[in-house]
């Protein structure tokens, strides 16, 4: 990778236009080998159309939903919702990276393939639902119309660093809610598409992993510091949907996503891959970054600790009563 323009190498020269300049031979080099690792696949494969039946309403044959229709686990059902409702968002998700990211070149390119990959998941996971009647329907559209009638908007859209390292996460944490899910959801039909659609997910991690690395390599101070501010503050998308609060605490218990999934599992990995805590030659801002993020990364496996010894807990609470 070429940089053009030698004093660049100062944290006060980069705007987002020039990191967009400088990283789109990454963007370029990535796109390709995404489409040369990923593998076209066809939502209606994964649906079980043969127990699907009509709703009542406009056909008189209708059968009404009923929650012993559902092959689905209680957990499995909440989850269902959370991560289709945060698939849902997805013209929200588009509009706010391709504003930042640009419509023109590879990051164009990439733009429009990542948003026609996330659109196979909300088509495929609504398509199980209600063919496999694992959720009222009626809610679920509620809930849909409640939530994308709020529209979205990114904690991190006032900069494009900020916002590559929080997909470089949220991508990991979506693809480790779909496959949790999909274990815990009671069904090997469910079990199979959401793990079809956490390969998806990963990939896309890996995409905004490796471009988080170059920034590393470009602009190591400010990257470091949008990192900071990112892991310190990061919330999944799908946090202003209804009733997240209460659902984002069962799927914890149920260990489909919790702190110490967050630490182990998401957080972890991307830091530990990039080598982010062991990066030298920072400038003091840099450095104050990496400090933060070092003890918020021990304070937050403290807590994790706190958590599971009290998940462990309830669990014997549990098993005492059998």
């Amino acid at each position: 990778m070429t940089i053009t323009s030698p004093h660049l190498g100062s944290s006060d020269a980069w705007t987002d236009a020039r990191l967009l300049f400088a990283l789109e031979e990454v963007v370029e080099k990535e796109l390709n080998r995404h489409l040369k690792v990923a593998k076209d696949w066809m939502p209606h494969d994964y649906v079980p159309w043969s127990d699907a039946r009509n709703f009542p309403g406009f056909f008189e044959d209708g059968e009404a939903w009923d929650p012993q229709q559902s092959k689905v686990t209680d957990l499995g059902k909440i989850a269902l919702v959370v991560n289709l409702l945060t698939e849902d968002n997805l013209p929200s998700y588009h509009h706010e990276i391709a504003s930042l990211f640009g419509r023109d070149g590879a990051w164009g390119t990439w733009v429009h393939r990542w948003t026609a990959e996330e659109g196979r998941h909300g088509i495929v996971m609504r398509d199980y639902l209600l063919a496999s009647r694992a959720v009222d329907p009626d809610k679920l559209e509620q809930f849909r119309m409640a939530h994308m009638s709020e529209g979205f908007e990114s904690d991190n859209r006032h900069s494009m660093l900020h916002s590559v390292a929080y997909v470089a996460f949220q991508e990991l944490a979506t693809r480790v809610s779909h496959r949790n899910t999909g274990h815990q959801s009671g069904d090997p039909v469910c079990d199979r598409m959401l793990a079809r659609i956490a390969t998806d997910e990963n990939l896309h991690m890996v995409f905004y992993r490796n471009l988080l690395g170059a920034a590393f390599e470009i602009a190591p101070d400010l990257t470091m510091q949008s990192v900071r501010d990112v892991v310190v503050n990061f919330r999944m998308p799908g946090h202003g949907m209804p009733g997240f609060e209460r659902a984002a605490a069962q799927m914890a218990i149920g260990e489909i996503y919790n702190m110490r999934i967050h630490h182990d599992d998401v957080l972890q990995p991307v830091l530990r891959y990039l080598k982010v805590l062991e990066i030298d030659g920072l400038g003091p801002e840099g450095l104050k970054a990496q400090e933060e993020l070092g003890l918020y990364m021990g304070g937050l496996d403290s807590e994790a600790a706190k958590f599971d010894e009290k998940l462990a807990a309830r669990k014997a609470r549990m098993a005492a009563r059998l």
